[in-house]
């Protein structure tokens, strides 16, 4: 196993749960939302992990809400940024 396989970015997961959560992103194309999943999180800090428990239990409930409510802004602008260049393209 190498070395950039053993680390991951929290935010990462959280912005693809979140896009996967949007209904009306259901016929976006793999491409876009990849797009959008940059735009988002290039507004979001890094959070890096080794494993996924550690995040789980260093957490507490308040900073993980905190995060989930910076996730969700951060995609509300990732679409209308990608949106609206993509109208002009």
């Amino acid at each position: 196993m190498s070395f950039e396989t053993q680390i991951s970015n929290y935010y990462e997961k959280l912005v693809v749960e979140e896009l996967g959560r949007r209904e009306d992103l259901a016929d976006t194309s793999d491409d876009v939302l990849i797009d959008m999943a940059c735009v988002a999180l290039n507004q979001l800090p890094s959070r890096y992990y080794r494993y996924s428990v550690d995040m789980a239990f260093y957490l507490s409930a308040s900073e993980n809400q905190a995060m989930e409510a910076d996730v969700k802004s951060a995609v509300d602008h990732a679409i209308s940024f990608v949106q609206a260049h993509k109208s002009r393209a």
